[in-house]
Formats: C-alpha cells, structure tokens, sequence
C-alpha cells in the first residue's frame, strides 16, 4: 500500500474475461483493486485494507477476483463479516455492497462498487457516485463508528457538557446545559437551543428550536447526532474527517476585464493527513487558502468537509476549522499563557470554570513544548515560538482541519525543520486525538516536503499541475528539485500543465478515484420562534476590554505618551498670560478668551482622534481571526469605546487640571450646579470621545497605518477651523461646520463663560452672535446632545465597516447550475 489513496496492488492487464476493477472506500481512503492477486483485509498494519479495531481478526478476510466476479471469503474471523444483519462467510460482489467488519451494527465500514475498466486512450472522467437506496452508513456528519446510542425514551431529554445532563458532551466548547430533546405528542422530536454560547445546528443553520426527521444533522460542538429509528445516534469528531475540494474558480472584475486567480482546484485529503501547497509567486496559493477556509469563498465549486459543503454549512463547521494566518494574531504585550487565557475565554462559554481554561491552555502549551516560555511576553520569544503561540490559539477548541499560512517564513532552517516535524505530529494518523494539516509555503526543500502526505503544486494561473505524494511529484515532472520545475513553469508559460495532470495515470490515482459519495443534502429547517441567540456581547465585551485594558499597561511607549500629552497641551494652557482667565465683562472684556477656548477645543479634538486613529489598522489581522472564530464585531468595536473613553475622560482631566486649575472661572456653570471648571471638563470630556469616535471610524476605513498620521493632522486642522472660532462661519461654510465635533463643542464652551459677553469687541466673534454660544441651559444641552448623535453615527458608520471584514458569505447562485455535492471530486 502506498499513499492514502493509491491504487492497491499490481496493476494487471484487463482482458474482456477478466473482472472489472473494484473500489474500496474506508472512512478514509478509497482502494482501486484490480483482478489478478489477492487482498488481505485485517487488524494488520501490512494488510492490503487495514482495519485497526480491535473487534476485526488479525487476518479477517480476503478479496480476489475469480473469473469475471469478485468474490470476498471470511478466513473464519472471530467477530464475523456483516450484510446488514445476516453474517456472511462468503459473498459474490455483483453491485454495490456494505458490508460492517466485527460488529453487524458499529463495526469498521467497507463499501464496494464495481468500476469500469480504464480506458487509456481517453482522459479520464470524473464518475457519478450514488448512494444505495437505504443505506445511512455514509451519510454526511456520522459516518464512522457511533460514539454512543441512546434509546430515546423519556420525553425531555438534555444535552450539555454538565454530568448531570442525559447526554454528557464533553467538550469545552459546549455549554453546562447546551440544549433538550423533546418528544410531542406526535412522537415527532424537537431539538431546543438553551442559549447556549456557540450554538446549536440544524443542517448547518444555528437554531433555537427546530423539527427533527431522520435525515437531519444535529450538530452540538463537535458533537454530531442523527435520530435513527427511536435512538439517538452520536459521533464526537475527534479529527477523523475527510476534506474535499471540486473544481473550484475564483475571480476578479467584470466582463471582459474577468481576471482568473483559481481554475479548476480538485482534490481529496484523507483524514489526518498532511498536505502542502506550493507553487512560484503568483500563482494562487493565498487565494486557495481563502476557498478552503471559507474566509472568501470561491465564485464556483465547492468545498467539503466531512462529506457536508463547508460553504452552506459554515456558521457550524468553522469551529472545526483552525487558521493559522502569515501574520501574528497575538498582542505581543502580552504573555503566552495570557494571550491562550484570553481566546479561551473569547472561545469557551462563559460557564467554563478558570479552572477549566486554564487546564486546558496548560495542556497546549504543553503540547507545543511552550510550558518553559509560557510566562514570558510573547515579543521576547524567538520567530518559531511565536509562531508555536500563534498555533497553540486554534488548537485550544482542537480544531479537526489546522491551516497555516508560511508558517515557516521568518525562521532558520533548523527552525523550519521543527515547524515542519510539529505538524507532522499534529497530523498523526495513529494518535488518539489530532488533525488534518494544510501548509501554504514557499519552503520547498525535499526533506521537508516529505513529511506530507500529499502536495499540491499550483502553476502560474490558479491551476493545479501536480496533486499527490512530494516524491512522485518530483518523478512525474521529471526533475530532482521543486525549484526546477518552477523554472520550467516560467520556461513554458503556454504549456498545458493542468491539462496534462488530468489526463495522467497520477490522477486517476490520486483525484479520480475519491473519498465521499453524492449525498442528497437535507432540506434547511425553517428557524422557528426569536432569531438564534447569540454569544451574550457583555461577556464577549468584557472579555476584549480586560484584554485590551491589560495590553496597553504592558506597552510602557503607549502609557508614557498618553500620560504626557494632555500635560504638554496643559502646560501650553497654562502659559497664556492672562489675569482674567475665562471671566470677564462688557467693563472688562477678555481678550484672550476666545483664544484660551480655541485651545481647549484643539486639545480634546486632537487628544481623542490621536488616541484611537490606529486602534483598529493595527489590530486587521487579529480582527479578523477572531471573526472566523465567531467575535462579534459589536462586542469589539465597544470594547474598544469602553477602554477608549475611559482614557479620553482620564486626558481631559490632566488637561483641566493642569491648564486651568487656579485660572478665575465664572462662578457656577450653566447647566451643571457648582463651579464652571467642572462643566467645562463635561463639555470637553465629551468633545474628546466623540473625536475618539471619528478617530475609531476612520481607523477601520483606511488600508495601511502610514496612512493615519496625514488623516490626524488634516481632521485637526478643519476641525478647529469649522468650530467657529478662527472667522465667522458664513454659507455655505455654516453648513458644512454642523458636522464637525468641535463646532457643537466650541458652542457648549462658549456658552458656560458666556463668550458673548465677556469679549464682545473681539474680531473674530461674529455678528450677530452666534446662536450656538449663548448662555443658556437649552442650548449647551443641544450642543451636547447634537455632539453625542454626531458621536453614534460614527460608532455606526465603524460598525457598518466591520462587518464587511472576515469570512464572507458566496452569494446565492454563484455555483454552477445543477451543481450538487460531488463523489469526492
């Protein structure tokens, strides 16, 4: 046997007498078998089809061909060969058959069907797999060995990782008390969601309550169950999933100016294995990665996971998919262990015990060799242990499909080596727990590509030249180096590669003979009662803001310069020579009042839009991680508002005390009773969250973080001058200005010392005075008010970008017409 999909046994010549060949599928391979040598199936490694169960015998039966019929003979196994019930000792393969190895109802799976001989003088063809009519052995979600079977008797009956539960899912990412089965008076049952914090499915669509038929998949962490004839069927995805993709093609623009990225992606990746990506620059790899993962899905095709489209499904089976992006996702502030506590916290219901994180934080961190470097911050770690925390974030909810995008880019070769060894571990076929590993890298040293189970090579184009094992590839290109064959890529840019791999005998090997079968796709329940609910945002919000809180104490640059710019801006307050302060009359004008405010306004417009321009273009790509990973977008943006005003709020006052403190104030303000300073911090206070607010929104609007500074100036500066205390504001200038923040808070300024009146000879107020100034409590409570509603529409207009950032959804109607959920390919 070599490979996990290869061609089993000599290939031997087809006469008109001889059988045709024979498809074997396991859960995990499928086995092409031609008529001229004998096939043992056994417990035994070294078998031709190996059953590793301890119920199968050592030698339990063989497979040959006699004459034109396939014939399967059980060597007098212990447990006994299955047709449905009935044990078999011998049985004359004729058509499709099912046959259970050990046990006639949970025993290892074996599925037969009878191929066409090969034609070779035509390219071969992808053939129609159909189900045999009745047979639920292969349907998508519980296609192995059940975990358990539960005789549904009592009417109510709950699911949740607490013991208590009549059905005990344990799993972290399940919640205490998940969801309850109830039986009707009908005797039909309903599956009811206890709001739960990552939710329960139906057919891939998150529910609070749904009927429940035969067909459908119940989906609880990575729990699946189907109601089977009174029971309740269960199967706990431990990494035993198999992963398909068919054909898939991604596209740019329009029209005649379409540009293709990806064209024709199909392959099939057995359970726990490891695959690599490579190909020249250019050539698709980081497009392929976001049609595999679902984070920008192909404008055809389709990908599946575990036998179930990963696009429809992908509210449900994203948290089976971890993502290991290029670029850190972590706050390097931060230590390992505390970087892994906060994404348990962000992953795990809120209902998981301390205890409970941090065991299981303990135990990746352990598994990545990170115990020694888990207290220090992650910026001190070397390029492959920062990598290795970076890993250790999706492997804390044991995702079953593990991508990592050039893992190994910034490390040295020994380095490399490690990195690559690791996934191989992860990708342990015979552990007891693990997952498939797909490795997007430009890393393509023989010693290493060996390590996978199979490799795809992508030409310049977007199309697949070579899919299988990294050693065969290298012989079937004919060359001893990867880096040869991409010379010949750019030798021959017109050559038909992709072409030639599919009519090659390596493809039928590897591609054309697939993992799954067609399945029919159960119809969507329509969700009944209120919308599903969600993660609850307070804890989500919580979550994020301790983290960010924690992040910023750690960066010593942030605080230093937080703490010293209100005091400078302070300080050039205060160094306004003027006995009069902000007081003043007709008999005794102000000259420097106006002035005085206008700095105030500057300082708060520019202390707040400083203070959050880069927040969220710092944080893209742990933004939208964490996206896929099911973070609200409302949680983080007010987290973000949260930490964000506080620290506005903490600046106005450094600013206050130290420009104002002392200077003659009026007496009492004109809203808010006692001294004037105090309103006059209110108004400023809230002048400075609004321009964090616009500072926020312009954050998530802009591509690259050079950006921000000349956005911070420009706002600044159009800012202070609409605020009406540079030159009278005129049309249609006046306008224009009721945007701005600082116009409403230069108003709420000038209204509680009364501008109008204590410097009414000034050149620059206008006449007649302007309305927004004047001393009155209706007018400073509309100033504020209209400055808050001009804060929530740019706390909108962020919220409304966020959700156009991470995993996107393929539009309906974009696949081809007629397509269905291929055989495997």
């Amino acid at each position: 046997m070599s490979g996990r999909n290869s061609s089993v046994g000599n290939q031997v010549a087809q006469s008109s007498h001889a059988a045709p060949p024979l498809l074997v599928r396991t859960v995990r391979n499928t086995h092409r078998l031609d008529s001229g040598q004998e096939y043992r199936i056994g417990r035994d490694e070294q078998a031709d089809i190996p059953l590793i169960d301890a119920r199968v015998s050592w030698e339990h039966a063989v497979l040959r061909a006699e004459g034109p019929t396939w014939v399967l003979e059980d060597r007098n196994s212990r447990n006994g060969t299955f047709l449905g019930a009935e044990r078999v000792g011998r049985l004359e393969i004729n058509g499709p058959y099912v046959l259970h190895f050990g046990h006639p109802e949970d025993g290892p799976v074996l599925r037969f069907e009878l191929a066409a001989p090969e034609r070779p003088q035509e390219p071969p063809r992808l053939p129609p797999r159909e189900s045999v009519e009745g047979d639920t052995t292969f349907l998508p979600g519980v296609i192995r060995d059940p975990t358990t079977r539960v005789q549904l008797q009592a009417k109510v009956m709950h699911i949740g990782r607490r013991p208590d539960n009549d059905i005990v899912v344990s799993d972290l990412g399940v919640s205490k008390q998940h969801a309850e089965l109830r039986k009707s008076a009908t005797g039909t049952y309903q599956i009811i969601d206890l709001g739960s914090h990552n939710g329960t499915f139906v057919n891939g669509a998150r529910v609070n309550q749904a009927e429940l038929s035969d067909n459908d998949i119940i989906a609880i962490g990575h729990a699946t169950f189907r109601l089977t004839g009174g029971e309740l069927i269960e199967y706990v995805d431990d990494g035993r999933a198999t992963f398909e993709a068919h054909e898939l093609r991604v596209t740019v623009g329009d029209g005649g100016k379409q540009k293709v990225l990806l064209d024709g992606i199909t392959f099939p990746l057995a359970e726990r294995s490891m695959l690599a990506v490579i190909g020249p620059a250019g050539a698709g790899k980081s497009t392929l990665l976001n049609a595999l993962t679902g984070k920008r899905p192909a404008n055809s095709g389709g990908v599946y996971y575990d036998f179930r489209d990963l696009y429809d499904n992908y509210d449900e089976l994203r948290h089976r998919i971890g993502l290991v992006p290029q670029e850190s996702v972590t706050h390097d502030q931060l230590t390992a262990r505390t970087a892994l506590g906060y994404a348990a916290e962000l992953r795990f219901p809120s209902d998981t015990g301390e205890d409970e994180r941090n065991q299981r934080v303990g135990e990746v961190l352990d598994e990545l060799s990170m115990t020694p470097h888990a207290n220090t911050r992650i910026e001190r770690l070397s390029g492959g242990q920062k990598k290795r925390v970076n890993i250790g974030l999706e492997l804390l909810t044991r995702p079953t499909l593990l991508f990592l995008d050039e893992p190994t880019s910034p490390l040295d070769p020994h380095l490399k080596r490690e990195m690559f060894l690791q996934m191989r571990k992860m990708a342990d076929p015979h552990g007891a727990t693990g997952q498939s590993v797909v490795v997007i890298t430009h890393d393509v040293e023989s010693k290493l590509l060996d390590m996978c189970d199979r490799i795809i090579v992508l030409q310049p184009g977007g199309k697949m030249a070579y899919f299988g094992p990294p050693a065969d590839g290298l012989k079937y290109f004919g060359k001893d180096d990867w880096a040869d064959v991409f010379q010949r890529f750019a030798d021959e840019p017109a050559r038909d590669w992709s072409g030639e791999y599919r009519s090659s005998t390596d493809f039928v090997k590897y591609v054309a003979t697939p993992i799954s079968v067609r399945q029919r796709t159960p119809e969507r329940p329509a969700p009944t009662g209120a919308s599903p609910k969600q993660q609850p945002l307070l804890s989500q919000i919580s979550t994020m803001a301790r983290r960010y809180r924690k992040v910023m104490w750690a960066d010593r640059a942030f605080l230093y310069t937080t703490l010293l710019m209100p005091v400078l801006l302070g300080v050039l307050i205060r160094a306004m020579p003027d006995k009069l302060g902000l007081t003043g009359d007709a008999r005794h004008p102000n000259t420097n009042a106006l002035q005085l405010l206008m700095i105030l306004v500057m300082s708060a417009v520019l202390t707040g839009t400083a203070l959050s321009i880069r927040e969220f273009i710092k944080e893209r790509d742990i933004f939208e991680r964490e996206r896929m990973a099911g973070l609200s977008a409302t949680a983080y943006l007010f987290s973000k508002i949260l930490v964000l005003s506080v620290i506005c709020v903490l600046q106005v006052l450094l600013i206050v005390m130290v420009g104002l403190a002392g200077q003659k104030m009026p007496s009492s303000g004109v809203v808010i009773p006692g001294p004037a300073l105090i309103e006059i911090f209110i108004a400023m206070a809230v002048l400075c969250v609004v321009s964090m607010l616009l500072g926020l929104a312009v954050s998530t609007l802009v591509t690259k973080s050079d950006q921000t500074m000349p956005i911070l100036v420009g706002i600044t500066m159009v800012q202070v001058a609409l605020s009406g205390g540079m030159f009278p504001l005129q049309s249609p200038v006046t306008f224009v200005s009721m945007i701005a923040p600082a116009r409403w808070g230069m108003g709420a300024l000038a209204g509680t010392v009364n501008l109008n009146v204590i410097n009414p000879q000034n050149p620059l107020q206008p006449s007649p005075p302007d309305a927004l100034w004047a001393q009155s409590a209706k007018q400073w409570i509309i100033n504020i008010v209209v400055l808050l509603l001009i804060g929530v529409i740019w706390v909108i207009i962020a919220r409304l970008r966020l959700a156009t950032i991470g995993p996107r959804r393929r539009k309906h109607g974009s696949a081809p017409a007629g397509a269905t959920p291929p055989s495997g390919v």
